[in-house]
């Protein structure tokens, strides 16, 4: 590269440097960074007439309805040596429409309409498109840019399907604004009943949205809404990137979800796979043309080894133009609020993360191992995505601790808005798996919770859908296991185990909530202490439904304990509603003693209080607090309602005195008995955060 290229101006990499002096080192990598960023944003301007025609490619992409009710056909396929289309149209004739060659290797066909006006492809009918290659292959495949595949019961393969509604759905409702503190309930439509079926887009509407909204969420993640041919992928082996999943309903279905969502100022991001494709050529992207390239590097760098799946090449043109409007179609058509990028890891580094266990050193995220065309795709992503919608929310998938993805691009940055805290599930885990209760070292659970970045912003969780999965087991049946089979009656008393179990699974989710990040994410059914784990229906479990789904009804019987851990998630987003903890800077940690078992901090001027101990409470414990005044409970583990023990009053006011206690100016006495976490609010502060 030439030298003058490193002296490409970021605009504002020197605020970036006095957040991070030790970035100083990789200043040059930076304005390399910068400097492709910016060249591929001239180019978009000299070629396309900038970002916005460009990824707006799905209106010209595909199949176009044009006003007099001709259509328009327009592929990208390099390699092939002539396309055809066919379907229920022309009775499934190979030969009679073809394409015809453009320039740069795209084909397109004209269809005019039928002799009394109406388009000569029927909304519902299906097409293929027939590629012949200069190998003298005739190939069936399914448009890249198809807006809806079915597949039939009793077939493997999916069907493209011309989706085009005589009443397509209109959106009633604005998008809800951006929240600041960002409460997510991450979501798979196909399981979110207790059947043992596929749900449906329509069910989650109806049944599982109020739900959400009175739990708190402002925010769903919708998992597995591209289309992917294999169910037990998790949405995460993409066929078709702008079919939503037929397999749960229709489009109109989606939109109507989306749209019901805002009206009840929930925003929804979309679970957006770009990090790779499924291997599938009938009916997915791989092979299109025929050849090993197209939309993926050809040879070992466009195969991914652990994954089985196909990579993009982030370089190339039409890729590029793919895959930005991919982003646009799921905002414009569907009023999505923003994406959670999967598979980041695997995009910003040559090895994909593979074997790598990122100590944290800087020369880890700079040099020739990391990936700089996706590097560039995903900084392109987020500045045209946070350009042209304002409210857009972007959330990494990273496990790699890449530092300033979460920094606007004009400081260098890849410009995510969040990143998700990996590395707390997993402290979770290894706690409930390893170590008796004693032996919990309260320091190291503090930081884990708060060794993050300065500046970049984390969304925390305890547990997600990585946790749930077969092989796995959610917190709650860790902690409880086969005693929740038998011992989850709210008519008997608590076993041990169950009591333990009931009392930790709220403490882990409320310190994560309080401490661990910027936002809070809960993977549905989760809140309520679901039993076991998730498995797909797939030939090793004779295509069993029964660990893939939710049982909502288990929160629905008054006399079962879920309720009760349902209840306090429920009151634990209200109260962070409230008081605004995850929009407040990060807390001020004023005790971890490992003899007590005790975690003090405060944040958004209000005060956490964590027991762990398994037997002791303790009374008049002195507390450190920030601001003087009158102190009352607002959150309290113990209460009866959530199958605690009822041992604190909560009429109880606590004046602060004026002793310097753990460098705060003032300190209150507290009760707080064991296994109990509370939050306490300063009854003389406006939280109007």
């Amino acid at each position: 590269m030439a030298e003058s290229e490193y002296n490409v101006s970021v605009p504002r990499l020197r605020s970036l440097l006095q957040m991070d002096p030790y970035l100083k080192t990789f200043e040059k990598d930076f304005q390399r960074r910068y400097g492709l960023f910016e060249k591929q944003l001239t180019l978009l301007e000299e070629a396309e007439g900038g970002f916005d025609q460009f990824t707006r490619s799905y209106k010209s992409y595909g199949v176009q309805r044009m006003p007099d009710n001709s259509l328009v056909f327009k592929e990208w396929a390099p390699a092939a040596e002539a396309l055809f289309l066919t379907g229920d149209f022309n009775g499934w004739d190979n030969f009679s429409h073809p394409y015809s060659k453009k320039d740069f290797g795209k084909w397109e066909l004209h269809i005019p309409p039928k002799e009394d006006k109406t388009p000569a492809v029927a909304h519902n009918s299906k097409l293929k498109v027939v590629v012949h290659t200069r190998a003298g292959e005739r190939l069936y495949r399914i448009s890249p840019w198809a807006k809806y595949v079915t597949r039939h019961e009793k077939s493997v393969i999916y069907d493209w399907v011309h989706w085009d509604p005589p009443q397509p759905y209109v959106h009633k409702h604005p998008r809800p604004q951006k929240p600041r503190s960002l409460r997510i309930y991450e979501s798979h439509v196909g399981i979110a009943s207790p059947e043992g079926k596929v749900a449906s887009y329509s069910n989650f509407t109806h049944n599982v949205l109020p739900r959400i909204k009175d739990l708190g969420y402002n925010c769903i993640q919708l998992m597995a809404i591209m289309e992917h041919a294999y169910y037990a992928s998790f949405g995460y082996q993409v066929t078709s990137f702008f079919a939503a999943s037929s397999r749960y309903g229709t489009p109109e279905e989606l939109k109507e979800l989306i749209d019901v969502a805002h009206s009840l100022g929930i925003i929804v991001l979309l679970d957006v796979v770009h990090s790779h494709a499924s291997k599938n050529t009938e009916d997915g992207l791989n092979r299109f043309d025929g050849s090993d390239s197209c939309f993926f590097h050809s040879g070992p760098r466009g195969e991914h080894s652990l994954w089985d799946s196909r990579l993009f090449n982030y370089s190339g043109w039409e890729v590029l133009r793919f895959l930005l409007s991919n982003l646009r179609w799921w905002m414009e058509e569907y009023r999505f609020d923003g994406f959670r990028f999967d598979g980041v890891t695997s995009m910003l580094y040559h090895h994909h993360g593979i074997g790598s266990g990122f100590s944290g050193d800087y020369t880890e995220y700079f040099g020739l191992h990391v990936d700089e065309d996706s590097l560039v795709y995903l900084m392109l992503a987020n500045h045209i995505l946070h350009t042209l919608y304002q409210d857009c929310i972007t959330i990494a998938e990273d496990v790699s601790g890449m530092p300033t993805l979460c920094r606007p691009v004009q400081e260098g940055g890849l410009g995510f808005d969040y990143r998700l805290a990996m590395a707390i599930p997993d402290k979770w885990i290894q706690i409930l798996k390893e170590f008796k209760d004693e032996d919990w070292n309260m320091g190291n659970i503090v930081y884990t919770m708060t060794n993050r970045r300065y500046g970049e912003k984390c969304i925390a969780y305890a547990e997600s859908h990585d946790q749930a999965l077969v092989g796995d087991k959610t917190l709650a049946f860790w902690l409880m296991d086969k005693d929740m089979y038998t011992n989850m009656s709210a008519l008997i008393p608590m076993n041990s185990v169950i009591d333990r179990g009931i009392q930790l699974h709220k403490m882990i989710r409320l310190l994560t909530h309080g401490l661990g990040g910027e936002g809070y994410l809960n993977f549905m059914g989760n809140e309520f202490g679901h039993p076991e784990w998730l498995d797909f229906p797939r030939v090793g479990n004779n295509e069993s439904y029964h660990y893939a789904r939710r049982q909502f009804n288990l929160v629905d019987l008054d006399h079962l304990r879920y309720r009760q851990l349902y209840a306090f998630d429920r009151d634990m987003n209200r109260t962070e509603d409230k008081y605004g903890w995850l929009a407040a800077p990060p807390a001020y940690i004023s005790a971890k003693h490992e003899g007590d078992k005790v975690i003090v901090f405060e944040r958004a001027n209000v005060i956490f209080i964590f027991n762990f101990h398994a037997t002791n409470s303790y009374s008049n414990y002195r507390v450190a607090v920030g601001p003087p005044g009158k102190y009352k409970i607002k959150l309290d583990s113990d209460e009866i309602q959530y199958g605690g023990h009822g041992r604190l009053d909560h009429n109880t006011e606590f004046f602060t005195e004026p002793m310097e206690f753990n460098n705060l100016p003032n300190s209150i006495l507290v009760y707080i008995p064991c296994r109990t976490a509370i939050v306490l609010a300063n009854e003389e502060i406006d939280y109007c955060y």
